[in-house]
């Protein structure tokens, strides 16, 4: 028997059924996938998604109990090939005995494709019963071969209250209240953000401390290392972040905005790389209904790098605010989309010859800069003659809409477009 005095509390209250188990409403719930494998006493491969310390390896060890099957853990950062095969050779010898393994293998996104690879002929014949966890989006990451033997179960960062339920398994369990006043046991609830391993190691830790009073929220937060934020930098987190910024942004949710970029700032995010996004968002997304919001992206920008934090994060967070009020606007993105597609089809097209420049004899002969009108010397400051290939009809790409700055450029290209039409007419007559 292992010595239960050098293992964490958080393997010590490892629930050893479904039923114990705390959170996770959508898998082990009436209709979840979970409970529907434990109730029918039959299990599928299942690849569990969540993030850390919400309870997969624990589901799986549960899921071999409910069904009397040899449990084999597995991590994918230090075994390979040689140990999968090893494995799958002791689970024949199960077979033959009577005996079902269930393979669990952690942080399975480590796998190479080849290592993935070897996994498919044993889940094909059955050999074993498969789950694997990850933390990482198994379709960025897994073979779709793997992925097609497998169901998917997604699970959430257990929420304050699923947290609070566990405070209180612990203390029963120690035989002791932690050294917290009822704040302070919220609170702890709140910054371990989701993760039952960090809230159940922290409260062995408090226990073992020996305070000599319980401590309040601005105590615990002295004597503990906060948990590190959310965020892989570089991975699926890292997107989902970037994506919850400019979804709130093209919502006018300034406060949400500043909540995501806060928190990719927190995780410790490359500023510059938040800088490009929102300086792509301000051409993309505002445009021209504000001219300004670029300029100031490219100024926010720079003052960052000139000053570097914490002067810098107040001009990102005034960027952040300036976008988020901002009226928005594709006009511009929609104008280079159909600008392209249409010069792709027409790029045999000469210009018109009143448009071209004349500088030899022989190009005035053949009619080059014939026609052509210096528009800043006319009365209204717009000829309306043709600048389109002869040839081709005339197009609008850009289409200002009715907010911001673009109500005004909507106006001119209306007088504009006036001008030209009346001038056309007096070409015709």
């Amino acid at each position: 028997m292992s010595n239960t005095t050098t293992r964490p509390l958080a393997d010590i209250m490892r629930p050893n059924t479904i039923d114990e188990i705390v959170g996770q409403r959508a898998l082990l719930g009436e209709n979840g996938i979970v409970r529907r494998m434990v109730d029918n006493k039959k299990l599928s491969n299942l690849l569990l998604w969540g993030p850390p310390g919400c309870g997969k390896t624990t589901i799986a060890r549960a899921l071999a109990n409910s069904v009397d099957m040899d449990f084999v853990p597995m991590s994918a950062v230090f075994s390979g090939t040689a140990d999968i095969k090893k494995t799958m050779e002791a689970a024949r010898t199960n077979t033959a005995i009577g005996r079902g393994t269930l393979l669990f293998i952690d942080e399975i996104h480590r796998f190479n494709k080849t290592q993935q690879d070897t996994l498919l002929p044993y889940l094909e014949d059955g050999t074993v019963v498969f789950i694997g966890a990850t933390t990482e989006n198994p379709s960025f990451n897994l073979n779709n071969a793997l992925l097609s033997r497998c169901h998917i179960g997604v699970l959430e960062p257990l929420d304050t209250a699923d947290l609070m339920v566990l405070i209180d398994r612990a203390e029963k369990h120690l035989g002791k209240k932690l050294p917290l006043d009822a704040d302070a046991k919220k609170h702890l609830a709140e910054i371990a953000d989701g993760d039952a391993r960090f809230l159940l190691n922290t409260a062995e830790y408090l226990v073992s401390a020996k305070f000599k009073k319980n401590l309040a929220p601005d105590d615990l937060d002295s004597v503990i290392q906060k948990r590190a934020p959310l965020s892989d930098k570089s991975g699926d987190e890292h997107y989902n972040m970037i994506s919850a910024v400019h979804k709130s942004l093209r919502a006018s949710d300034t406060d949400a905005a500043l909540y995501w970029v806060a928190r990719m700032m927190t995780a410790g995010q490359d500023p510059m790389y938040i800088f490009r996004r929102l300086t792509r968002f301000a051409m993309e997304d505002v445009g021209l209904a504000d001219p300004n919001a670029m300029q100031l992206a490219l100024a926010a920008w720079q003052i960052y790098e000139r000053m570097g934090s914490p002067e810098g994060d107040l001009a990102l967070t005034e960027l952040v605010i300036y976008l988020g009020t901002a009226p928005k606007s594709v006009s511009v993105d929609r104008a280079k989309m159909a600008s392209y597609a249409v010069a792709k089809q027409t790029s045999n097209l000469m210009p018109p010859k009143n448009i071209l420049n004349a500088p030899t004899k022989m190009m005035k002969n053949l009619g080059y800069g014939r026609g052509y009108i210096y528009d800043p010397d006319t009365e209204s400051g717009c000829s309306g003659q043709n600048c389109f290939p002869e040839s081709m009809s005339r197009q609008t790409f850009y289409r200002p809409i009715e907010r911001g700055f673009e109500r005004e450029i909507k106006k001119r290209l209306e007088y504009w477009n006036a001008l030209r039409a009346r001038a056309n007419k007096d070409t015709l007559e």
